[in-house]
């Protein structure tokens, strides 16, 4: 479960403000929802990558990602601090990799989906969530979360 408590997050640090989806993991509510939408607005821009590129950004994202919020949970001393909301960008960005049609109907449903696997976390992600640690630890559920809501969007567009 994630740690409301605020303490050594500091914006001007380039590492914490990427983790916390350039500011938007301070909203006062809603912080892995917030940090989802605006992760939308970085995708419409990822759209317009040929897919190859789009990938590697993905994977890119995952590398960096995986460093930075390990960083910025030492330096806040909270392992999963709910203000991290990088996990939540790459997942939705995994995600959208399976959309059929970049059109508000399918990323509205990929949204839900993502959010839905990433609240509920169903097994594996929830062991994921519980054992692992570090930067790992925080990117990994939403990784999964993601991919689950893509393997359904692709199965679903499929009929």
């Amino acid at each position: 479960m994630k740690n409301k408590v605020k303490s050594h997050l500091q914006l001007t640090n380039p590492w914490h403000l990427i983790a916390t989806g350039f500011g938007s993991g301070l909203f006062p509510v809603g912080l892995g929802t917030v940090g989802s939408l605006v992760a939308i607005l970085f995708w419409l821009l990822l759209i317009l990558l040929p897919w190859q590129f789009y990938f590697l950004f993905v994977i890119f994202s995952i590398s960096i990602g995986i460093y930075l919020c390990q960083r910025t949970a030492k330096d806040t001393q909270i392992h999963d601090d709910s203000r991290i909301v990088w996990d939540e960008f790459v997942g939705i960005w995994i995600t959208f990799i399976a959309l059929p049609i970049n059109n508000w109907q399918w990323v509205t449903i990929g949204f839900v989906i993502f959010r839905l696997f990433d609240i509920w976390k169903p097994w594996p992600i929830c062991w994921c969530d519980r054992n692992l640690q570090g930067g790992l630890g925080i990117m990994i559920d939403d990784i999964i979360a993601g991919l689950f809501a893509a393997a359904i969007i692709y199965l679903f567009s499929q009929y």
